[in-house]
């Protein structure tokens, strides 16, 4: 198995291990990974980091040896499947964290923008370089990452198969801390400043601000409006509100 499922006190770790091709995205690696997001979803893990074995990559992108030969329903297919995989992802109940440890280029730079926060080591290199090869991302680059960074910055990495290292990801907001040491305890650091909230409430909260990238302005506030009255009828916010009369912290059951 090229991923790895393991617990970190109360957080789920997926480690991609194929150090001798940087951890690459080859088609058994992407079934794993489907695999290990449907365990996470199912199980009571507070939020999932995901890393890559070693230090010299997060995961270096697809795996080019599969490409060549492909016919164009084949490529269609598996764009389609890749895209559906990070998809998983981006969907999971709990929050998720990329904890970027060198490489993470082409498709490994897509899977850290699957994730809702992106945490990378100071050796990190991030980058969409397709059009070196004649291709343009395939597997929701060209969609998340104006979201993450603008549209003009966006185009700036991809047009001219440009990377960052950690600073200037930093800097233009690609990720949201950089970690001088461990990059994945860095990550369980950051993990814990909400991992005390209901994941109700985290949930929701997360699905309002990614659907407001994508509705005009007064159908954002509607669906805000929806998603509020949502999470007040969890019994999490009626423990929220009593703790907050009571002047007590509060005991979320994720109910």
């Amino acid at each position: 198995m090229s991923v790895k499922l393991t617990r970190r006190e109360e957080f789920a770790l997926i480690t991609l291990d194929r150090q001798e091709a940087l951890n690459a995205l080859s088609s058994q690696v992407l079934r794993e990974l489907a695999q290990a997001f449907d365990e996470v979803a199912a199980g009571d893990a507070r939020a999932l980091i995901v890393t890559g074995a070693g230090t010299k990559a997060f995961c270096a992108g697809a795996d080019i040896k599969e490409l060549v030969g492909r016919t164009l329903a084949q490529q269609r297919r598996d764009a389609a499947y890749g895209q559906a995989v990070l998809a998983k992802l981006d969907d999971l109940p709990q929050l998720s964290i990329a904890a970027i440890n060198g490489y993470a280029f082409g498709g490994g730079m897509e899977l850290a923008l699957a994730c809702t926060f992106r945490i990378a080591a100071t050796n990190a290199k991030l980058g969409l370089p397709e059009i070196k090869l004649g291709l343009i991302p395939g597997y929701g680059g060209t969609q998340r990452l104006p979201r993450v960074i603008g549209e003009a910055r966006a185009l700036d990495l991809i047009m001219r198969a440009r990377s960052v290292d950690a600073q200037e990801a930093l800097r233009i907001g690609l990720v949201h801390r950089v970690a001088e040491n461990d990059v994945v305890a860095a990550a369980i650091e950051y993990a814990r400043s909400f991992s005390g909230y209901g994941l109700p409430a985290l949930k929701l909260a997360r699905d309002a601000v990614k659907r407001a990238l994508d509705v005009p302005l007064h159908e954002g506030l509607k669906l805000e409006a929806d998603l509020n009255t949502l999470a007040f009828q969890t019994e999490d916010a009626a423990e929220g509100m009593r703790a907050f009369m009571a002047k007590r912290k509060p005991q979320f059951k994720d109910r």
